[in-house]
């Protein structure tokens, strides 16, 4: 899989058992605590509709008082997901041929459907676009998918038109580019200065034991490596901000993210894994300052994809330039580049 993998936000079974804090307080707040993907309201529906336990006995009462000892299990249905359907909507097309197609993601475009995010997507961009070829490649639900990208990092993704290629390109990204062509990526604005001009990271990730929403480095996670390279470093006394290009050996979910942020060298702008170097901002130049403001999502930009094609073999390259976003933050740090180094 590539950088990033919805998360499932219901269907699996969150297990609490009470301690003397939790002792006396309410069933649906305790559960609204521990379950924070899901809203109090929804907790609330869950309860009444028989989809808690105490102790193993169902329990309908969102009021319920807890006990220091009980054991309450959550077992939140999957929400019904519908087949996608055709959307209108425009597409920045770098290649297309019979077998495949290859776009620049913008920011702010979810790759398939998913809870909350129910249109809108690539895959209903793609299926308007491809008509009922589309349908079924690779599934019903993310047909032609075979990669991802989080909603707010933009770039280069391919998707299938046909099962063989399909299976072809698949193939390609789970072997990740260890015995074959294919080359991702990523350039990525980093807070502060590398140590070295390049390294990798190798560090496990798994889901975040205390926000679900995220991931982290943890002991028995999935193995995740990341390498990077430094393209240029900007600053003045106060700030520093690294230029980095980033290649992933697996393709874990916020994989570049968390790895730079276990670091100590998060992305920029990075709402879920930097909320504590926010107040960087105040210390840069009044023209940075803005351009990170704008940006209102991780400095983060998919701008290489190489692979085979799955049909006639060729070796193919595909690279989009910085967005607009990006681009602004670019020219603004440009004259404080003081050390740039490439490789």
């Amino acid at each position: 899989m590539a950088e990033d993998i919805d998360f499932e936000l219901e269907g699996e079974p969150i297990e609490v058992v009470v301690d003397a804090e939790m002792s006396g307080g309410r069933l649906d707040a305790m559960l609204a605590k521990a379950h924070n993907a899901l809203s109090r309201n929804r907790i609330k529906d869950l309860i009444l509709g028989g989809a808690v336990t105490v102790d193993g006995r169902p329990v309908g009462e969102p009021k319920y008082r807890l006990k220091a000892g009980e054991t309450i299990v959550l077992v939140a249905p999957p929400p019904e997901d519908p087949d996608p359907r055709p959307e209108d909507i425009p597409l920045d097309i770098l290649f297309e041929d019979e077998n495949l197609i290859v776009i620049n993601k913008p920011v702010g475009m979810v790759v398939h459907p998913a809870p909350g995010s129910p249109s809108a997507t690539l895959v209903n961009a793609l299926i308007f676009h491809c008509g009922d070829s589309l349908k079924g490649i690779g599934g019903v639900k993310r047909p032609g998918i075979v990669h991802r990208l989080d909603k707010d990092t933009s770039g280069v993704m391919v998707a299938a038109k046909t099962e063989q290629a399909h299976k072809h390109l698949s193939e390609q990204f789970a072997d990740h580019g260890r015995t074959g062509p294919l080359h991702r990526a990523y350039i990525a604005y980093a807070w502060g200065s590398t140590q070295s001009g390049m390294g990798t990271v190798d560090a496990p990730l798994g889901r975040d034991p205390g926000n679900r929403l995220k991931q982290a480095v943890i002991k028995h996670g999935r193995e995740a490596i990341t390498h990077y390279a430094v393209e240029a470093r900007y600053g003045a006394p106060g700030w520093d901000v690294t230029r980095i290009q980033c290649q992933l050996e697996t393709g874990r979910t916020h994989q570049i993210r968390v790895h730079m942020a276990h670091i100590g060298h998060p992305l920029v702008s990075d709402l879920l894994y930097a909320p504590g170097f926010a107040t960087k901002v105040n210390k840069l130049p009044a023209e940075i300052a803005e351009a990170v403001k704008a940006l209102g999502r991780q400095a983060l930009h998919a701008a290489e994809l190489g692979f085979e094609h799955p049909t006639t073999g060729e070796e193919m390259l595909f690279a989009a330039e910085l967005p607009e976003d990006l681009q602004a933050l670019e020219d603004a740090l440009s004259p404080y580049d003081h050390v740039t180094r490439r490789g």
